[in-house]
């Protein structure tokens, strides 16, 4: 029977005291001032991105990063496109895929008070409520290669 590899056998061995970035790169260049090569976890999310505790995907993002990986974050991206994925490059593990707190670009806000449909939707017109899957497909068709279906 084989033996299970640790969850962090594949960090990168951090120097003894090292500090949390002062905030999670965004763009190619915000990895540039922290100094980073490359992020060994995108998360991509449909909602806007803050550096703040009252953020979901700030909390996860610096919970993974106070287990030592560099984290990334890809925030409201056109999945229409492969060019807003592409921003932070590839990652060594793994993308995240996540549509928000109220889905990609507000899918579950077209809901009134207990279930009423709104006369009105209030989604932007031509956003797909499957964008997270179109983006999953986006970052596949991108970052995937024959021999690696997985762009981890």
């Amino acid at each position: 029977m084989q033996t299970a590899t640790p969850l962090f056998s594949s960090l990168e061995q951090n120097p003894a005291g090292a500090q949390p970035a002062r905030f999670l790169p965004t763009s190619r260049a915000e990895m540039d001032v922290l100094g980073w090569d490359h992020c060994d976890i995108i998360i991509v999310t449909g909602d806007a991105y803050v550096d703040h505790p009252s953020f979901g995907m700030a909390i996860i993002g610096r919970v993974l990063e106070a287990q030592g990986f560099k984290v990334g974050i890809i925030a409201q991206p056109d999945w229409h496109s492969t060019r807003d994925f592409e921003a932070l490059g590839k990652p060594r593990l793994f993308f995240g895929v996540t549509g928000g707190q109220h889905g990609f670009h507000g899918e579950s806000l077209h809901l009134g008070s207990p279930g009423a449909q709104r006369r009105l939707p209030i989604r932007p017109e031509g956003r797909a409520a499957s964008a997270r899957i179109a983006a999953s497909s986006s970052i596949r068709s991108e970052f995937a290669s024959p021999t690696n279906p997985c762009p981890s």
